[in-house]
Order: C-alpha cells, then sequence, then structure tokens
C-alpha cells in the first residue's frame, strides 16, 4: 500500500469541529502531502462528498456540482461549513463552502436520494476487455493500480477522447463515491488538448495555464472502486480559454455507474 494511498484515504477522514451557527455543521479536512503547488481539486471533491454524507447519513449522494473560486493553500486545512437545506424521505440537499484564512476556496450543491426500486434501462458503447498488465501506467495524483493504452504526454496529435482502467486497493464501501469524485478530476484537461499537437496535460505551467472552474459528478448506481472500472471520457469543445469535457465510468461488466463533466479554464499563450 503506498504511502499516498494512506495519505488520501486519511484525508477522507473530516474532523468535526465546534460552530457558533446551529443552522450548519462544521467540519475540517487537511490537506494530501503532495509536491504540488496547490491543493488538488479532486481532494476538495472527495472532502465535499465526504462532508454531504456526514450531514445527511441515511441517503447515498445522488449529484455533486462544485465551483472552484481560488487556489487553496496546501499547508492550511480546510474548513467545510455545511448546511442541510432539506431533508425529506426520498431527498435531501446539502451546499458546502470550503474555506481558509484566505477566504472562500469552493463551493458545492449536492444531492442525496434514499434508496428505490424502480425500472433500469441504459445506452453505451459496449466496454471493451480489460487491459493487460502491460498496459499499466503511473500518475502521480492517482495512487492505485491505472490501465491505458493513449498517453496523455504524447505531443501529438490525436482525437479528444481518452479512456483508462482503475481499481483501488480494498477499501470501505462508503469511501467509494468520494474515490470516485477524487479521480475524475484528473485527465479531462489533457483529454481536451489531445488534438492539439505539442501540448500535453505535462504542459501545465510551462506550455501553457489551467485550471478547473467547475466540476459536476452524477452518482446513478451503487459502486466499488476496488473493483475494475473503466472511465471514458470525451471533450467535445475548447474555446474562448475554456476547455468542456464529460465522462462516464463503467463496471467490467459494463454497468454505468456515474458520469461527470468538467469546465476549465487553458491559456495558452499566442506564438510568436
Amino acid at each position: 500500500m503506498s504511502e499516498l494511498w494512506s495519505d488520501l484515504v486519511s484525508c477522507l477522514d473530516l474532523s468535526p469541529s465546534p460552530s457558533s451557527d446551529e443552522s450548519e455543521t462544521l467540519l475540517e479536512g487537511r490537506n494530501l502531502h503532495l509536491a504540488y503547488r496547490r491543493v488538488f481539486g479532486g481532494q476538495l471533491l472527495g472532502q465535499f462528498v465526504r462532508a454531504a454524507s456526514a450531514a445527511a447519513p441515511d441517503k447515498a449522494i445522488k449529484s455533486l456540482h462544485a465551483i472552484f473560486v481560488r487556489e487553496g493553500r496546501t499547508d492550511e486545512p480546510i474548513r467545510y461549513r455545511v448546511r442541510r437545506h432539506h431533508a425529506g424521505r426520498s431527498f435531501a440537499t446539502v451546499s458546502v463552502v470550503a474555506e481558509q484564512s484566505g477566504g472562500v476556496i469552493a463551493t458545492a450543491s449536492i444531492s442525496l436520494h434514499a434508496e428505490e426500486q424502480g425500472p433500469e434501462r441504459q445506452t453505451v458503447e459496449p466496454v471493451p476487455a480489460l487491459l493487460s498488465a502491460e498496459h499499466k501506467v503511473q500518475w502521480g495524483l492517482l495512487p492505485w493500480e491505472t490501465r491505458a493504452t493513449a498517453d496523455l504526454d504524447d505531443l501529438g496529435s490525436a482525437p479528444p477522447e481518452f479512456e483508462f482502467w482503475m481499481r483501488t486497493p480494498d477499501v470501505a464501501p462508503e469511501l467509494a463515491p468520494a474515490l470516485v469524485a477524487y479521480a475524475t478530476d484528473l485527465t479531462l484537461i489533457g483529454t481536451a488538448l489531445r488534438p492539439l499537437e505539442g501540448y500535453a496535460q505535462s504542459g501545465n505551467g510551462t506550455a501553457f495555464v489551467s485550471a478547473v472552474t467547475s466540476h459536476t459528478v452524477w452518482f446513478h448506481r451503487p459502486v466499488r472502486t476496488d473493483d475494475w472500472l473503466l472511465l471514458r471520457q470525451h471533450s467535445p469543445l475548447l474555446a474562448h480559454a475554456r476547455a468542456y469535457g464529460r465522462g462516464d465510468i463503467l463496471t467490467e461488466k459494463g454497468t454505468l455507474v456515474a458520469s461527470y463533466a468538467q469546465e476549465a479554464m487553458v491559456r495558452i499563450p499566442e506564438q510568436s
């Protein structure tokens, strides 16, 4: 088990803090120990999920929509102000504000749903066979096994599509939604850049500057991250210094368990 994996699981354990406002719950989360200049957005997404789950423990996360306001500082814990706006028999709605001493760094609106039975249907492309171990790839921010055939650091030109397999170590089922949200934040900007020859995901901060501005995850069915999952994504648009991408998460058997979408600022300097 890697040090980063243990660190991530620990970060998802939010600590309660006293609050002077009886209408809200105050939680605190620490940051990952990363050689990274700002708080990773995936960490915020995972902690948002955990904060909402603490506010409505009898329901499962249905959707999360996060807005990233400003960079978070890695040397300061994050305070999460959680407000429950509605808690009915079937649905609950929660808002979460993440803040540090410099002000708000991100906000989230989260919907939760009690389990219900009903007709089931899905329309998705078939899932290919699980890639063999020779296709293992390593991304510093994902502390678990990943496999892919395409290379997001390739500076050549390719369609704005990308998919990869992932599987975490054994983990408590209640952490799965937070880990799914965490994983969806890493590769959509790189997917959007694939058609641009000479640019790749690893060029952030040198060849271009990027920052996620908003991110949404929908949870369709219960999910386990310690089983193989396929993240299949596509970026239909790059315009006005913004990239838009979306993806689906499917099990090895082809069951659609979650979907996600992201908009990010992507500033590419004009070539002289």
